[in-house]
């Protein structure tokens, strides 16, 4: 006989063999059980969690000619027929390729007949929701009020492209996703019979990795163990041979962008990239480390919530007081929009490099989020002794300091003049065209003017881009970028422009410069 996947060789002949969908097997053995059999159940859950096959066990277990407490017996010859297909009793209907109006015919008709040997007929019609809505109206009827012998079973994964008619006619079961402890538990059962040697560390890897899904599990086993038959499956071959990376990697990664340290986090990804890891899991994997160290910062008692090891539940506690809550929703929030774009994107490596620039340059986004992150990182170089602003430490040997070099004062500039304020005024784009990003953003609206005897006057319509530059360091690096420029010495008056001024005209557009209302001597002296 040719060889067999393990998700089919070990597809679950009772409800007994069903992992984590007790709640709905609970039901369908009482139904059976008590004979309260209704006519249509629908199906509907994830992918991989048992759809399909408790529906072949429901349909054994309402024709076996000996039931044991709601379990088909699989011995007798209806459960042998089913079990291997060959029974006129269960008709498997695949809907997304017999999908029209003619196949849900055909059903119609069918169901005249009564079954040649058992109790019921049953119809289980997988992907029911590829139906078109024409078929779907054709099996109103027929679903509402089918022969007593009849029962029909619709499993989907997109519950929501049901119309509702077909809803109220069903028994609705909604199957979850398989948690981590029972699809490990299944695992260890098929590997103690296959006879594999499988490290619990990868055990429980793979089944993490399955997301839910019982078949997922069993075929990321098969894989692996087909990589290395007659060889120990450990953990760093799981990873291997998944693509995926390990946490030892996460926790560097994160120590570096911690840091701001761009280098390393590149000179890190280029050794992942080196190693054959898939850039989509790796992004998804670092999302979900992330995920365990918020909820080890945000928890009293991480271990009861966390599947990770002792000695990695130590390492992720360590890091939860290196990162501020705020700043690490900020890198989550970052990566997980990341992960959608990557879906798609033929230039993954790009995107993601991209990604750890942003998150180790907060000051190129403009989001609470970000502020949050550079007033960190400010914070723990003030408490390294860096001065903020310079970056320059300081030193200190014994009780003495040895203070930097301090620059020599430069010389004071005398105070502008006349003609150096319209000079001033009629330049004003060039005068602020190196101030950083927000100062130039916040003076967006703002109409200059003469002031006085070497002064300018900053008009704005917007109270909120007066109080930035009423501030006194905002207010000092303008004057000095203007009085740089024309080597005298300028002011800065600030002013909200009301109503009539606009109208007057007296505050001019720094675009369209033109001082209406001055009056000059000459045109090299306005004043």
């Amino acid at each position: 006989m040719s060889y067999q996947a393990l998700y089919r060789k070990w597809r679950p002949r009772t409800f007994d063999d069903v992992k984590g969908q007790d709640h709905i097997v609970t039901t369908l053995k009482n139904q059976i059980r008590l004979n309260r059999i209704g006519h249509a159940y629908l199906f509907c859950g994830t992918r991989g969690t048992g759809k399909t096959s408790v529906a072949k066990i429901f349909a054994k277990s309402v024709n076996c000619l000996d039931p044991k407490d709601g379990n088909p017996c699989g011995e007798c010859a209806m459960c042998r027929a089913i079990q291997d297909q060959s029974s006129m009793n269960v008709i498997e209907i695949d809907a997304a390729s017999n999908n029209g109006v003619d196949n849900i015919r055909e059903i119609r008709e069918e169901v005249a007949y009564s079954p040649t040997e058992g109790r019921y007929k049953v119809y289980i019609i997988d992907e029911v929701h590829m139906l078109s809505m024409g078929a779907f109206n054709a099996l109103l009827k027929t679903l509402e009020e089918p022969p007593e012998y009849v029962i029909f079973i619709l499993a989907t994964t997109e519950v929501h492209k049901i119309p509702v008619t077909i809803l109220s006619r069903c028994q609705r079961y909604d199957f979850r996703r398989i948690s981590v402890e029972d699809l490990s538990e299944r695992l260890r059962e098929v590997i103690e019979k296959e006879g594999m040697d499988v490290e619990e560390r990868a055990v429980r890897y793979i089944a993490r990795s399955a997301d839910g899904g019982m078949r997922d599990a069993l075929s990321l086993l098969d894989q692996c163990a087909a990589f290395y038959i007659g060889e120990k499956l450990t953990y760093d071959r799981v990873l291997e041979i998944l693509g995926a990376v390990d946490t030892e990697i996460f926790s560097r990664l994160l120590r570096l962008v911690a840091g701001n340290d761009i280098t390393g986090c590149v000179r890190l990804l280029e050794e992942v990239i080196g190693q054959g890891r898939e850039l989509g899991q790796f992004v998804t994997d670092f999302t979900w480390y992330m995920r365990n160290l918020m909820l080890a910062q945000t928890t009293d008692h991480p271990e009861d919530i966390l599947d990770v090891s002792t000695e990695n539940l130590a390492r992720l506690s360590e890091e939860a007081g290196m990162i501020r809550p705020e700043v690490l929703m900020r890198y989550i929030r970052v990566f997980s929009e990341l992960s959608g774009q990557m879906r798609y994107s033929t230039q993954k490596r790009v995107l993601l490099e991209l990604a750890f620039v942003k998150l180790c340059r907060p000051q190129m986004e403009r989001n609470y989020e970000s502020v949050l992150n550079r007033l960190d990182v400010i914070e723990r170089k003030l408490e390294q002794g860096v001065p903020a602003a310079s970056g320059a430490p300081f030193r200190q040997r014994g009780g003495n300091e040895e203070s930097l070099p301090e620059a020599e004062p430069e010389p004071a500039l005398s105070p502008a003049q006349a003609k150096d304020v319209k000079k001033v005024v009629d330049g004003w784009q060039e005068m602020i065209s190196e101030l950083d990003a927000s100062a130039m953003f916040m003076l967006k609206d703002a109409r200059v003017s003469a002031a006085g005897e070497g002064q300018i006057l900053l008009a704005f319509t917007k109270e909120m881009n007066k109080g930035y530059f009423d501030q006194e360091a905002h207010k000092k690096a303008v004057e000095q970028a203007i009085s740089q420029r024309v080597g005298k010495q300028v002011g800065i008056v600030t002013q909200i422009l009301k109503e009539g001024d606009r109208r007057s005209g007296l505050f001019i557009d720094p675009n369209k410069i033109h001082l209406e209302n001055v009056e000059f001597e000459d045109e090299d002296d306005p004043f």
